[in-house]
């Protein structure tokens, strides 16, 4: 859809999120012009009050584990989060109990920090180091499962940028176990239920556009979705169908590494470095994956490169410059170099 020619606007609806998005090229340049004009700049230095970085443990808030267990040189750090949006303090409301208007503000807020140099992200890491920190998730996950009835839903994210959200450059993501399901989540079960009842079918496992196609390694592929709310948006998404992210395997958890750590890197090429954020799409904890033959898991990739303003917030609908094919080209078409260290 890149050329001289003039492009209408297309309006389409996402089967899996149930949003309709506005695709209006007019309204911006060329899809292979578009740059982050607020990169994320690369520290190469240690800072010297960064609570993160290796030797300074004591300055963060209690640690719940580290990988490898007890050891100094640790890869990776769980801690909780200094300044929590929940409380895991208060009285959990009852496992059964359907939430109303009010509740107490029970939760776990988390932190993973990535990698114990100040100087390295998340894309510079081997996918063996980035499978390390997705088994973190799952461990977590595994335990508010295991010992948390009250937690319904946990919500995986990484806010890489100020812009984007993050309060320290050092390479972190963060957890949220919730004693609910949210909106967003409830919509998009129900839109894949939705799609499930008429067509018997699961909508992710569904896809079979090589015009969207990024990347596909040997367990998962790498999209730009049919109606991506953002520019440059990317899905990762499992090629088997699976609804819980925490089932990962070591294995699988490998190649996820890998082809998170590409598509990272393709962002960061093409974009100049945007902040971005990553979000892991999942199932409700207590649902069996019998129960789920509609859901799908996957990990969503958004840069940072427009703002959501009216419309967007007055509607819930969102406004795209850059059509999913044009975006799937681009990425696909940008050569990233394998960095030293990696598998």
């Amino acid at each position: 859809m890149e050329g001289g020619e003039k492009v209408l606007p297309e309006i389409r609806r996402d089967w899996v999120t149930n949003r309709w998005v506005i695709f209006s090229p007019a309204r911006a340049k060329r899809p292979s012009d578009f740059k982050s004009k607020s990169p994320v700049g690369h520290e190469e230095e240690q800072s010297k009050s960064c609570p993160f970085c290796l030797g300074r443990e004591h300055h963060c808030a209690p640690e719940i584990f580290r990988v490898p267990p007890d050891d100094p040189n640790w890869k990776l750090r769980v801690i909780q989060n200094l300044y929590p949006a929940l409380s895991r303090d208060v009285t959990p409301p009852p496992a059964d109990e359907t939430p109303g208007q009010l509740m107490s503000g029970f939760g776990f807020h988390d932190v993973v920090i990535e990698t114990p140099l100040h100087s390295l992200h998340l894309s510079h890491l081997p996918p063996s180091q980035i499978a390390l920190v997705l088994g973190a998730y799952s461990t977590r996950i595994l335990h508010f499962v295991s010992d948390h009835p009250s937690i319904k839903y946990v919500q995986v994210f990484k806010n890489h940028g100020a812009s984007a959200g993050a309060s320290l450059s050092h390479s972190h993501s963060q957890i949220m176990a919730l004693p609910f399901l949210p909106p967003a989540v409830a919509a998009r079960l129900h839109s894949m239920k939705d799609y499930f009842n008429r067509t018997g079918k699961c909508s992710l496992c569904e896809f079979n556009s090589n015009d969207l196609l990024i990347h596909q390694s040997p367990h998962f592929v790498a999209i730009v979705p049919y109606a991506a709310t953002f520019p440059f948006e990317m899905w990762i998404i499992p090629l088997a169908h699976s609804p819980h992210f925490h089932e990962l395997n070591a294995h699988k958890a490998v190649d996820l590494g890998g082809i998170l750590k590409l598509m990272l890197g393709k962002m960061a090429l093409q974009l100049n470095n945007p902040p971005f954020n990553f979000m892991i799409q999942t199932s409700p904890l207590r649902d069996s994956a019998s129960e789920l033959p509609h859901s799908h898991w996957f990990l969503q990739i958004i840069p940072q490169l427009s703002v959501a303003a009216g419309f967007e917030i007055g509607t819930g609908c969102y406004i795209n410059p850059v059509f999913p094919e044009d975006a799937a080209k681009i990425l696909r078409e940008v050569n990233v170099l394998p960095s030293e260290g990696d598998d």
